[in-house]
């Protein structure tokens, strides 16, 4: 499921870090990726693709591990047996407990993944002299600067991302899930309804959480330059300087690649795991 997320939705992940990071330098979508075309090629849309497939593969593994155990949890918080099926919001709020511990697996490798993806622009900016170009190379600038917790740079925004985010991506799977069972099983659904549900549901967490994930952003990559504020320093000083317009900078590619991309997600997660049952079952 995370890989089928990345390959699909990598380009405009590419160009909603780099508007989010630098606004300036770009006048929108197509504008940017013009422009990354012609600075570094076809390539350049995909940097950063390595740690990202690594923390959406490891992200998700432990999203969907933690979300069956956390719907267990709210069974038992509401007092309903292992077997009841739950609500569409009793399933928002296991999604939502569940990102918690995905967030753990996902800051060091999307920090890695945010710096790749707007290297150039640092460069470009002079914020940095040279720039790292490979996985390797900014994961070691990062150890050799701050440590291993350098890697949990924005992970407070990252939480304040993922937690509200998840509840309104799960809830909205599940809702859409819903209107297109229409009294049947959800599990007979065929590809094109899970496809729009999973679209359905990225749209849904990337609307509630968008202005966090564009601070987020700001601290992982600006950091590379020296000592960033915290969440809140970085949210006032974005909105003093460059307006409320700036936390909503990449908007347009984010969209296009929540539903594109966490359609195909749902979509090669649901057929893997009937495939995975078959397959236990056969045994």
């Amino acid at each position: 499921g995370g890989t089928a997320c990345v390959m699909t939705g990598q380009p405009f992940d590419t160009a909603k870090v780099k508007m989010q990071t630098f606004p300036n330098m770009y006048k929108g979508l197509v504008d940017c990726f013009v422009k990354t075309y012609k600075q570094v090629g076809f390539r350049g849309f995909y940097k950063g693709t390595t740690p990202a497939l690594v923390a959406n593969i490891a992200e998700n593994s432990v999203l969907f591990m933690c979300y069956g155990f956390c719907q267990q949890i709210v069974r038992r918080i509401v007092g309903v047996d292992r077997k009841t099926k739950l609500s569409d919001l009793q399933n928002a709020a296991a999604g939502s407990f569940a990102s918690a511990f995905a967030t753990l697996v996902l800051c060091p490798t999307e920090l890695v993944k945010c710096r790749l993806q707007a290297m150039h622009e640092m460069q470009l900016s002079g914020k940095i002299i040279q720039g790292h170009n490979t996985v390797w190379s900014v994961v070691k600038g990062v150890i050799q600067k701050d440590g291993p917790l350098g890697f949990y740079r924005g992970l407070s925004s990252t939480l304040l991302r993922e937690v509200p985010g998840y509840f309104f991506f799960f809830g909205g799977y599940e809702l859409s899930r819903t209107f297109f069972a229409s009294g049947r099983s959800k599990d007979e659904l065929g590809p094109i309804p899970l496809l729009l549900s999973g679209g359905f549901g990225g749209s849904c967490l990337w609307i509630a959480v968008y202005p966090v994930d564009c601070v987020k952003s700001r601290i992982q990559v600006l950091s590379m330059a020296g000592k960033q504020a915290g969440f809140m320093g970085t949210f006032v000083t974005l909105v003093r300087s460059e307006g409320v317009l700036a936390l909503y900078s990449g908007l347009t590619p984010t969209m296009i690649r929540a539903f594109v991309a966490n359609g195909a997600l749902f979509l090669a997660y649901e057929y893997s795991r009937k495939l995975m049952m078959k397959q236990i079952d056969s045994y």
